[in-house]
């Protein structure tokens, strides 16, 4: 692991004899096609994640009239999916695996950025529970200020106030986890196994990460060589098969990270590649961006361009073996950071 865990608050060093909170973090998304234009908004209205023009004074305003003019498209997106998001569902159900797996002195919580549960209930519950000391995890493996960032802050930022008693640790990356990397590599052999058994080896990856902007990567941000890190771990237990990195969800007039997963698939489209298998590697969870922008959109792109045999890989969502690379890299950090 590259980045060094930090102990944020409290007494210091965690304590491996005393119950300990495990903290998943994620997005959220909304609940309902009512909550799309709400959850826009709070989403538009954090600057670590967007810093629409005007300043921190003008970031609401502009937000709530982003979100207005974005709603009806993005409702129509959920409504395709079945009415929601289903990322809080997965996240509690990765959360029930975790307690199983790990056992009676642990308990995981689902925190979300931009959705219910939002930090302060969180913290109240975790409170009330006589939990004292926490892991942080937020579920993005590649660390960026947008994402991960982000939420590490709003947990930070809501922990001072609410709960400054609560010592914890945070696991803000684990992009080159080795048990995290082989669940991947289960997950494109699942794919691999919608092909007949005689082209399998011929079939190319096409890995999917969510785009950001060029301007961020310039600045600093470990992202993009991270998801690289990850696409080369990945290969080194899968070589000698022909591979592509793209970068779907990019929006707006900004120069973003490329090429574009439909930039790759007129590539392969020009090869006469008629059959691909499709990656996404910086979602651990079904959600609008696999549901609706892999599965309908791209797609649908495929299609267009002659592929006739686009395949997404499984989500790793609750499988076993990512429930088991989650707990052991909580124990893992739990012992890296006890006295």
């Amino acid at each position: 692991m590259q980045r060094i865990l930090d102990t944020l608050s409290g007494s210091g060093k965690l304590q491996s004899d005393r119950k300990t909170g495990l903290v998943l973090l994620n997005m959220g998304g909304p609940e309902s096609l009512e909550d799309v234009e709400p959850y826009l908004c709070k989403l538009f209205s954090d600057r670590h994640l967007i810093k629409l023009p005007g300043g921190p004074l003008l970031q609401k305003p502009l937000a709530r009239l982003l979100a207005r003019r974005r709603a009806p498209k993005s409702r129509e997106y959920y409504r395709q999916i079945g009415g929601k998001s289903p990322l809080r569902d997965w996240s509690e159900r990765q959360a029930t695996a975790l307690d199983r797996q790990l056992g009676d002195r642990w308990k995981s919580y689902v925190l979300m950025r931009y959705s219910t549960p939002r930090a302060q209930e969180v913290l109240w519950q975790m409170r009330d529970d006589g939990i004292d000391q926490a892991l942080v995890l937020p579920l993005y493996p590649q660390y960026a200020g947008a994402t991960s960032g982000s939420s590490i802050a709003d947990f930070q930022q809501a922990a001072a106030v609410l709960y400054p008693d609560l010592s914890y640790a945070v696991i803000p990356e684990w992009y080159d986890w080795p048990p995290y990397l082989d669940a991947l590599v289960m997950r494109i052999r699942e794919g691999l196994e919608c092909f007949p058994a005689d082209r399998q080896a011929g079939v190319p990856l096409l890995f999917s990460a969510h785009a950001m902007p060029q301007k961020v990567i310039d600045r600093g941000d470990p992202y993009l060589s991270q998801v690289l890190a990850t696409v080369r771990g990945i290969m080194q237990r899968l070589p000698d098969r022909e591979w592509l990195l793209g970068f779907q969800s990019r929006s707006g007039p900004v120069r973003w990270t490329g090429p574009s997963v439909t930039t790759l698939l007129d590539k392969l489209a020009v090869s006469r590649q008629t059959e691909v298998l499709l990656v996404p590697i910086s979602f651990v969870s079904d959600h609008v961006e696999t549901l609706y922008e892999i599965d309908i959109e791209l797609q649908a792109a495929a299609f267009q361009r002659g592929i006739k045999h686009m395949v997404r890989s499984p989500s790793l969502n609750d499988h076993e073996d990512f429930i088991d690379a989650l707990a052991e890299l909580a124990r893992h950090h739990l012992s890296l950071n006890c006295s």
